[in-house]
């Protein structure tokens, strides 16, 4: 099959709303690692700031992938409200193809709410019951399948991904979203099966394998176990610890590019359109994960999941401010 495009991301889309607020504390049980932001029950909490954006993993990695200079096109449903009109208006200004873009109608169009406290940010989230059913794809090179609505476990949307990626013979990438890893990943083995790489972060990757979040593991064990669900890159995040990386040759660690954290909603979705670009420019794995590092550590210095992404020169020259920062053996 010809390919019109590097890639072709399907999940769904949204409007983030922005909220930075500072009138709130933090609470956390006695390990650190639980913590809940807590505001005034009933008050008027007043806010720094309000900003809206596009967003939504598909739209995140799209967007993140033209600006890295590849061709890209995203299958996504859109309400016919003035919210979706906005989405898919920001997208095509973005030069991403809505070729395949569904909008249905009397339906809204997801939005999330995003509170930002001291650099982390809280994320309220409200997906549409979408209707999917894979349109008719122009060939890709690349298939990023990520997050969509809990309705996707009643459509036979995985099943059409499988086929096409028999039929084009596209690699698949898989950075599953909340009601995926509800469903458990694991129970759809064809699609581990086909996949050339999968992304986690580490809380989902024990979730995926059902390990305790507090149970110390080995993440070259980790990693492993992930792989041996089908996978033939399995690529872990890991905050201020970097990321990990393995094809079951190599086993490797990259740390971060230390940066300023504004708002650090997108960064998961920026490593992974680094990431891929890289792979896509035939890079080894071990400057995709710099390359996904750098990405994600810039988009995190801005408000909003798009606006610090970086094309592939702004990648380059970061990469020259600081050239200790490789992949290395675990």
């Amino acid at each position: 099959m010809d390919t019109d495009f590097d890639v072709i991301t399907i999940g769904d889309s949204t409007i983030d709303t922005f909220i930075k607020i500072h009138d709130a504390t933090v609470e956390c049980n006695i390990n650190n690692k639980e913590c809940r932001i807590c505001i005034e029950y009933g008050g008027k909490i007043p806010v720094e700031g309000i900003l809206q954006g596009v967003a939504g993993n598909a739209a995140n990695v799209a967007v993140g992938c033209v600006t890295l200079g590849l061709k890209c096109a995203i299958y996504t449903h859109l309400g016919d409200d003035w919210q979706g009109k906005m989405i898919k208006d920001s997208l095509g200004k973005t030069c991403v193809a809505a070729d395949f873009i569904v909008v249905e109608k009397n339906k809204n169009s997801n939005l999330s709410v995003v509170i930002t406290y001291q650099g982390e940010r809280s994320i309220l989230v409200y997906h549409q019951p979408w209707k999917y059913s894979l349109p008719k794809l122009s060939g890709a090179k690349w298939i990023y399948f990520t997050s969509v609505s809990e309705s996707f476990t009643s459509s036979n949307l995985v099943d059409e991904v499988c086929r096409f990626i028999d039929k084009s013979h596209a690699k698949l990438a898989f950075g599953p979203g909340t009601y995926q890893l509800k469903a458990d990943i694991k129970r759809y083995p064809k699609l581990l099966e086909r996949c050339d790489f999968l992304i986690l972060n580490l809380e989902e990757a024990k979730w995926v394998l059902g390990i305790d979040p507090k149970e110390n593991i080995a993440v070259r064990d980790l990693l492993s176990k992930l792989l041996f669900l089908g996978p033939k890159i399995v690529v872990v995040t890991d905050a201020m610890n970097g990321s990990y990386c393995t094809d079951g040759q190599q086993y490797l660690k990259t740390g971060i590019f230390p940066t300023k954290v504004v708002e650090k909603t997108g960064a998961g979705d920026a490593y992974s359109s680094a990431f891929l670009a890289a792979l896509a420019n035939g890079h080894r794995l071990e400057e995709a994960m710099v390359w996904g590092a750098v990405n994600s550590a810039h988009v995190i210095t801005e408000a909003g999941a798009q606006n610090g992404l970086l094309t592939r020169n702004n990648i380059e020259k970061h990469r020259k401010v600081m050239p200790e920062l490789v992949a290395t053996s675990l």
